[in-house]
């Protein structure tokens, strides 16, 4: 890991970009005198690691005590895309306007994504703790489909907080059942783009023995930020 950038902010928190190979990511860790619980951050359907609001939320929970990180995994956010990314992507934003199915375009390119997507944030988990500042315990927050894989097969991810607004592909509608580490469900009811009905069997899947539903209405960006804050102490109970 060799970070490239730093920038301390006025609350303290140190910012840090970093590369990992061809992985690309940040790191923003609070003043500490100890080692520090980890949250691996993903935006849904692999947005930008810089997106404003992921940057929002990361910043809010390092200043509540975690190292905090995030990467652009394979196929995501600035990272190159394969031909057929481009085009599932092309197909998804045609079918959007004409009104038509999208469920096996989302499947087409949303399911590669995730297969890509956790050995590399395996990777940056390796590096990340690693470091002498971080010690864990480990907890993940955002991508449902990726969290729901990375919590199924990662033993060191202790709980995960999850953000029902993005296309969960059928594999990981079904590896659900094997997730059974603490989880914050957060779903907005309006969702235009993910059916609510889906998002509560999904809910219900899980074999968490502990496990809660947030549901706020309001459309796709509409999660009020107080989920933010309530993450955190969702956190702040099974990570520290």
């Amino acid at each position: 890991m060799q970070f490239t950038s730093e920038h301390r902010h006025d609350d303290g928190v140190l910012e840090r970009e970093f590369t990992l190979g061809e992985i690309p990511g940040t790191l923003w860790t609070p003043r500490s005198a100890t080692p520090l619980p980890l949250i691996l951050m993903a935006h849904n359907n692999g947005l930008p690691k810089g997106a404003a609001r992921l940057v929002a939320r990361a910043r809010q929970s390092a200043a509540y005590g975690y190292a905090v990180a995030t990467i652009d995994a394979t196929g995501c956010g600035d990272r190159p895309r394969s031909a057929a990314d481009e085009q599932a992507r092309s197909d998804f934003r045609r079918a959007m306007r004409a009104g038509g199915p999208v469920d096996e375009i989302f499947e087409s390119f949303i399911g590669p994504l995730v297969e890509k997507a956790v050995p590399d944030w395996r990777t940056t988990l390796d590096a990340l703790l690693a470091l002498p500042e971080i010690g864990g315990p480990v907890g993940y927050s955002g991508w449902t489909a990726v969290g729901i894989r990375l919590a199924a097969v990662e033993p060191r991810i202790a709980a995960a907080g999850l953000f029902a607004g993005g296309y969960v592909p059928r594999a990981q509608r079904e590896e659900a059942r094997q997730v059974n580490v603490p989880l914050l469900f957060l779903l907005q009811w309006d969702d235009e783009g993910n059916p609510r009905q889906r998002a509560l069997d999904l809910f219900d899947a899980f074999g968490s023995a502990e496990k809660t539903l947030h549901a706020n209405l309001g459309g796709h960006t509409g999660t009020p930020w107080f989920e933010v804050e309530d993450g955190n102490r969702f956190f702040d109970r099974h990570l520290k």
